[in-house]
């Protein structure tokens, strides 16, 4: 008798409800059936959890270099009304302050001083200080399913960005001023000051009220911390545009792939000179927004003659220099499947996930001193690296492929020669290198990203943990 091949995973694995990064990124909370819990994003550090038994969130919002969270209810059995905002101060352990509405909460943007609602046709405004929260003002929007909203977070910055009032536009508002992080939170030994460029000095009466940015529905909607750049994609989800929010002036226009998919979220790296999206392809991809040195994105072979011929707009277009594919989710393989079907369910379903930006510390090299055994230290430049969580409860640590790297491929591949596959630091092969049937849900048209040939762009897995039900992630 044939028995098809059993999975070692448990049939019912714990899915994330929802997790969020902290502003910077140096923290992140996820919601599970049996409560919540705060992490340090790299090292992975479990912070604080708490358990709760009569119910479920869906939404625990960090807010920036403070104890407070912001709570909205959700799932099967909800702990709070949908309608509700629960403001819960986790160094007291408590409730601090709720916020009730009439229709169900979709969104939450927040840092020092402010807080953004989204609901599915407008957003509301909230001061919050150590007097109270008051409410603002009101924006009206347009359809905004998802609860799209951003907010820029450092020092200085004050752009607030959501929908406008037609498809595909995005409204800019300007706050007071970000006030710096208290000053206990600056002296804390592990408080590192992060490299974020200065927020743009914009006058009001300048700035401009809205960009246009596509002719469909927004999907997803982002801003760099100092408020200078923001990130919009569209329903096609194919395009990734950044503009300048000071001038309203289209900045690069990034090619995903050529195919229909959903982008789930993008993000800047803190330095500007980099953003990577992510998508129901089970695919993270990171583009150049700098000019000179560093990575270039591709660009198609035809590019060159668009000086002498017209060419379509896609041949125009560039593409990530580098990516990593995640590996399925595990699927149950019934006992009664056909060969066919088995193949197919070897596969799974494309991770669903949430990207962010670290600065991995700049390694130091100790060099021979003239006399007296001393020596010198030599720092590098600082290294950044990505941090994906999926909500099936994987961890990851990605290293960017290096520029020499990238070279010494690029000089094999004139040369004829077949450049080797890079394999993950942990002693076997990356999960990028899964195969996967054409069938399946999430196969990319851009083919040549599972060709040896592009070997050189992937990114290297670092890290790996997986989410348990009793220990999180460990």
């Amino acid at each position: 008798m044939h028995l098809a091949r059993q999975s070692i995973f448990a049939t019912n694995p714990t899915q994330l409800i929802d997790i969020r990064f902290e502003a910077e990124g140096r923290i992140f909370t996820c919601s599970t059936p049996s409560g919540f819990a705060i992490y340090e994003t790299w090292p992975l550090k479990l912070l604080k959890k708490r358990e709760l038994k009569n119910g479920t969130l869906n939404i625990v919002h960090p807010c920036q270099t403070s104890s407070i969270l912001f709570l909205v209810g959700g799932g099967r059995s909800p702990h709070y009304p949908r309608n509700k905002v629960i403001i819960w101060d986790e160094a007291a352990g408590r409730e601090a302050a709720e916020l009730e509405f009439r229709e169900p909460v979709l969104g939450l943007a927040c840092r020092r001083g402010w807080l953004s609602v989204a609901f599915r046709s407008r957003v509301v405004l909230f001061k919050v200080s150590e007097k109270g929260v008051s409410r603002v003002i009101e924006y009206a929007t347009w359809d905004n399913p998802r609860g799209l909203v951003a907010m820029a977070s450092t020092p200085g910055s004050t752009l607030l960005a959501i929908l406008g009032q037609h498809a595909g536009h995005v409204q800019l508002i300007h706050l007071s001023p970000c006030p710096p992080p208290p000053l206990s939170v600056t002296t804390s030994p592990t408080y590192r000051e992060p490299r974020i460029p200065k927020p743009p000095q914009v006058s009001p009466k300048k700035a401009p009220p809205f960009i246009v940015a596509h002719k469909t529905a927004l999907t997803t909607l982002s801003v760099t911390q100092s408020g200078r750049l923001l990130a919009t994609t569209s329903s096609q989800g194919t395009l990734v545009r950044v503009w300048d929010a000071t001038t309203g002036g289209l900045v690069k226009e990034l090619r995903r792939g050529s195919d229909k998919a959903e982008i789930y979220g993008t993000a800047f790296r803190p330095d500007e000179q980099e953003i990577c999206c992510w998508s129901d392809k089970g695919t993270v991809h990171i583009f150049s927004l700098g000019s000179g040195e560093g990575p270039s994105n591709r660009t198609s072979s035809f590019s060159p003659l668009s000086p002498f011929i017209k060419l379509p707009k896609y041949f125009a277009s560039q593409w990530s220099y580098a990516h990593y594919r995640l590996p399925a989710a595990s699927s149950h393989i019934m006992l009664s499947s056909s060969p066919k079907s088995r193949d197919e369910s070897d596969a799974g379903e494309e991770e669903k996930c949430i990207v962010t930006w670290i600065e991995v510390p700049s390694e130091t090299l100790d060099l021979p001193g003239i006399g007296k055994g001393k020596g010198k230290a030599l720092e590098s430049k600082p290294e950044y690296q990505l941090i994906a969580l999926t909500y099936s409860g994987g961890w990851y640590r990605l290293a960017l492929p290096s520029a020499s790297a990238q070279s010494a491929q690029s000089d094999l591949k004139n040369q004829g020669a077949s450049p080797r596959i890079p394999s993950s630091p942990l002693g076997r092969s990356s999960p990028v290198a899964i195969s996967r049937p054409a069938s399946v849900k999430g196969k990319e048209k851009e083919d040549e990203f599972d060709q040896d040939s592009h070997s050189e762009r992937r990114c290297t897995l670092q890290e790996f943990r997986r989410f348990g039900r009793w220990d999180g992630w460990g």
